[in-house]
């Protein structure tokens, strides 16, 4: 059950208080020396990870890290026990013990965009589009050592989040894109380019952990945070006018850049049955892309700071109530928040530069998590949860020409069990909803027409711990 804290592993304590920052990086690379073969696991499964984007359409933010949290729509900031508190509350990590989880998620998103009601020549664009590539499977990876009573490290591998869509619907006539120059006689698609039309987004987040126990009950953490983000756009061709790189906006491969935050948070236990806990994810400052300078403003995505608070009541020994509150600020990155209609109003500010387009979720986004975990027996655990998040994005036409294009959802869901073996390892299945929701509005790039999008995913998660 969660909660339970476990001690093993004794550091040597210091003679000096001078060495206990040395001694924390001697424990974190201890844990990566014992880790040994999960850890590798790990390691080879990055490579999936960055391989498949991890939200494919379900928002940018996943719902949760770890069994727990994918089977609590993510209300775990105050939960104990999680060994994947580097993705969620650094300061949890106290309550780990000393745990192994190695899992994967199966993600099925289900997305359709359509047009209707342009007029004249741009008439032939009206038409939908389902998005390829409807199974991705992404990978995720965490391990805690308690160094003493007091004092943790670990270290979590997630999918911070993803964006990828892949539409493959033209419209059929030679010649008809918006850049005959690019695209020769191909027929335009969804976007007036040619060929296939989307994005493709996947960030890999490295958080070890160090967790300190600063008074009975109340914990505090830090996670640094290592991101490797991999992009690929296709199919904008239409958009090259606008661009201030139009030879580096769109159809140039695939692109690795690396970046740096924190993680920090308090976790404590104030009574019995109610524990609090709070966390803070400053920017994630990635490099700026080289082949996608003319997309993005200021050629760089940064991932957005977020923070949570969050509450956990136990009624009774088997039962949690967890309640969190989480805020993102897509508002503060520009190659977010910026409108899409920036570059493509005569004499705007060109794609490529502080102020060009952007994706036009210009609303920092509060999602509203409740959880429940039930100890039905010794073995089997049964989890529960809701979130509620109003899109970034509005419906207008500042934003609605790439919003149907990155869907974000505002109803999920997720359930799941989790059952002990008799060798003492835990098997975890997990079950997660983003609820159909249509989103539509008036067209950036065709007066007059209306576009939309029906977006839902379903995702399994099962995975494998050890408490060691």
């Amino acid at each position: 059950m969660e909660g339970k804290k476990l001690t093993g592993y004794e550091l040597a304590k210091p003679s000096h208080k001078g060495a206990g920052v040395l001694n924390y990086v001697a424990a974190l690379l201890r844990v990566v020396q014992d880790c040994k073969s999960g850890c590798l696991a790990a390691t080879l499964l990055s490579s999936t990870i960055l391989s498949q984007s991890a939200a494919a359409g379900g928002g940018y933010f996943t719902l949760g890290y770890g069994h727990i949290g994918q089977q609590m729509a993510g209300a775990v900031t105050a939960v104990a026990g999680d060994v994947y508190a580097g993705a969620s509350n650094p300061a949890k990590l106290t309550t780990a013990g000393n745990d192994l989880e190695i899992g994967v998620g199966f993600l099925n998103p289900n997305r359709k965009v359509k047009r209707t009601g342009a007029t004249g020549d741009g008439a032939i664009y009206n038409f939908s589009s389902t998005s390829r590539n409807p199974l991705y499977v992404v990978p995720d990876f965490a391990y805690s050592r308690q160094l003493d009573d007091t004092k943790a490290v670990g270290i979590t591998i997630y999918a911070n989040g993803g964006l990828n869509s892949e539409y493959t619907t033209t419209t059929g006539i030679p010649g008809s894109s918006s850049n005959p120059e690019a695209c020769g006689d191909k027929p335009g698609n969804f976007l007036t380019g040619c060929g296939h039309a989307g994005f493709d987004l996947s960030q890999l987040i490295f958080a070890p952990t160090m967790a300190w126990e600063i008074a009975p009950g109340h914990s505090i953490g830090v996670a640094p945070l290592v991101a490797i983000q991999r992009f690929e756009a296709y199919g904008l061709q239409g958009f090259a006018a606008s661009s201030k790189y139009p030879n580096k906006l769109t159809n140039n491969g695939h692109e690795i850049v690396f970046g740096a935050g924190a993680r920090v948070g308090w976790y404590g236990e104030i009574t019995p049955w109610l524990s609090l806990g709070a966390a803070y994810a400053t920017k994630i400052y990635m490099q700026k892309f080289d082949r996608y300078q003319g997309l993005f403003a200021e050629g760089t995505f940064d991932v957005p700071a977020n923070y949570s608070v969050g509450a956990a009541i136990k009624p009774d020994k088997n039962w949690i109530v967890a309640l969190d509150v989480q805020r993102i600020e897509f508002g503060e990155v520009r190659a977010i928040a910026n409108g899409v209609l920036n570059s493509l109003t005569p004499g705007g500010p060109l794609m490529g530069t502080p102020s060009g387009s952007g994706f036009g979720w210009s609303r920092n986004q509060t999602n509203y998590k409740l959880g429940v975990s039930y100890s039905a027996s010794p073995q089997l655990t049964l989890r529960a949860g809701y979130d509620y998040g109003k899109r970034p994005n509005k419906d207008n036409l500042n934003a609605v020409s790439i919003g149907v294009i990155t869907p974000n959802p505002v109803h999920r869901a997720s359930l799941g069990f989790s059952w002990k073996t008799e060798a003492g390892s835990e098997l975890h299945f997990g079950y997660a909803h983003f609820f159909k929701d249509k989103y539509s509005g008036p067209s950036a790039v065709f007066p007059g027409a209306t576009e939309s999008q029906n977006p839902y995913v379903n995702i399994l998660n099962v995975s494998w711990s050890l408490k060691y």
